[in-house]
């Protein structure tokens, strides 16, 4: 009995587009009040449903409307989730259109509409798995957290690593190879420290720790080869306000920038990339692995000059075959002209963009209000402040999908504390759509949780580990040491520009 009452009850909301005779209504002035708010956005042919609710709970109906397709889905309290099969097929026939999204309220006994809106469907489909962390956005649950993997078509959210697992340690710095699933790393720090290598179901636990370096390996970016990580090491303490609206500050004393070899277990360095006059940090590699992006600023004292550190966007040539550096670093953001500090380079696999966050000083901005992202277009050297993009609160961390064609960024905006997943489109000219929250199955997912996004990374399938094995080994493996290797000392020439 219970199954037949369920049975009618799916029939009514989810497949209710059946009886298509919609209520006499009265048109309404203004927009409809959504969370999340995903009028005029631009989603990918693939995204699962974006199930949203009204601003005032009421008895309402919304009718979406493509080509060829149309979901009704009646509520009770403007809570709307649509089936994924019709949501998939909709989707699959509105690609390169979009939906027409009408909204039906009933108050007072009466019937009204709001004028439609618009979600474009992009033909490009995303990647369509993304991995990151969940942390309380405090410190008092700091022992509480994980990395997890959620299919973007659907809801399926999978534990890749919890650390209730092991023994309730920190975990970080996710990072993969060309968004390729099969090569990824991870840090551990505490118990079981270590740095995890995860290439092709085969686990390595390292000790990157050596006498001539500042600390273990920490910000991590893949050569595309897979052969070489670029890592920052950096001294980093922190600092808490009492007033400042920026809660935290973290802040180095001193970082370099190295690159280690996968397989010789070696890390290589030079002089212009570890010297004791400046502070390097957050490496990436360019898509065709020639180049060496960073951020870099002149040594101050710490933490009396936090507010006077900002952050230069810097290059130099790598040669993947002879492990070495080219002579001349190009800077590319110039923190002392600009006014700001530079974190976070990116670029976008196709090569033609480089993403970074900036702020008014520091290298942490995920504490900073004032964090914003920069797209750099490297053909014409065009910056976009992307004014559509960020937000009055934090815009930090961000990756790219494998296309090019879409980005995930972290942002504060709903609520200034939590940290959640953004993604937008970015056509072929470089133009942004409306980012748009990452789609939960429940509607109220965000309002019940009390963790934040940290570090998501989009990749182009489901990351296959034994988790029982990667536990065994960080319990009880023991960690391969790495050297330094010395091979490039040729100093550099500062290029500013």
């Amino acid at each position: 009995m219970n199954y037949l009452y369920f049975l009618i009850w799916f029939c009514t909301i989810a497949f209710s587009a059946c009886n298509d005779t919609l209520p006499g209504a009265e048109e309404l002035k203004g927009e409809a009040g959504i969370f999340p708010d995903y009028k005029e956005v631009t989603i990918p042919c693939n995204i699962a449903p974006l199930n949203f609710k009204l601003e005032e709970p009421c008895k309402a109906i919304v009718v979406l409307s493509g080509k060829d397709g149309q979901i009704r889905v009646d509520s009770d309290n403007g809570s709307f989730q649509f089936p994924e099969k019709k949501w998939h097929r909709l989707l699959d026939v509105s690609a390169g259109g979009s939906i027409s999204v009408g909204i039906y309220i009933r108050k007072r006994d009466k019937w009204f509409r709001y004028p439609p809106f618009s979600i474009r469907v992009a033909r490009e489909k995303i990647d369509p798995y993304l991995v990151y962390r969940r942390i309380a956005p405090g410190y008092r649950m700091w022992n509480r957290m994980g990395i997890y993997q959620r299919c973007l078509e659907d809801f399926t959210e999978k534990t890749f690593l919890d650390n209730k697992q092991t023994n309730n340690n920190c975990m970080n710095c996710h990072s993969f190879c060309m968004q390729n699933p099969d090569r990824m790393l991870f840090h551990q720090r505490a118990v079981h420290a270590g740095t995890y290598m995860l290439t092709d179901g085969h686990i390595e636990k390292l000790d990157t720790k050596t006498e001539r370096t500042i600390s273990a390996l920490v910000y991590p970016a893949w050569h595309p080869s897979g052969r070489y990580v670029a890592f920052s090491t950096n001294d980093t303490k922190q600092d808490f306000h009492l007033s400042d609206a920026n809660r935290v500050e973290v802040f180095d004393n001193k970082s370099d920038v190295v690159v280690y070899d996968v397989e010789r277990h070696e890390i290589i360095t030079v002089p212009h990339l570890s010297s004791d006059d400046n502070m390097e940090t957050f490496p990436a590699f360019s898509p065709d692995g020639t180049r060496l992006f960073f951020c870099s600023a002149p040594a101050k004292l710490m933490p009396e000059s936090y507010r006077e550190i900002r952050y230069n966007l810097q290059s130099i040539i790598f040669d993947p075959e002879k492990r070495s550096f080219g002579q001349a670093i190009d800077t590319l953001y110039n923190a002392e002209e600009e006014g700001r500090s530079a974190k976070f380079p990116r670029v976008s696999p196709d090569g033609r963009y480089l993403m970074y966050t900036v702020s008014d000083y520091g290298n942490f901005s995920i504490w900073h209000k004032d964090a914003d992202l920069r797209l750099l277009d490297l053909v014409t050297h065009k910056t976009d402040s992307l004014p559509g993009v960020n937000s009055n609160d934090v815009e930090s961390y961000h990756s790219w999908s494998s296309n090019s064609r879409w980005f995930v960024f972290s942002s504060r905006r709903d609520d200034g504390l939590y940290t959640r997943p953004y993604i937008c489109y970015l056509d072929a000219s470089g133009v942004p759509g409306k980012p748009f929250l990452l789609p939960q199955k429940e509607t109220d997912y965000y309002e019940r949780s009390l963790f934040s996004f940290n570090i998501p990374e989009l990749i182009r399938g489901k990351i296959k580990v034994d988790t029982y094995k990667l536990i065994d080994i960080s319990k009880y493996g023991n960690a391969i040491g790495i050297t330094l290797s010395l091979e490039n000392k040729s100093e550099s020439r500062q290029n500013l520009r």
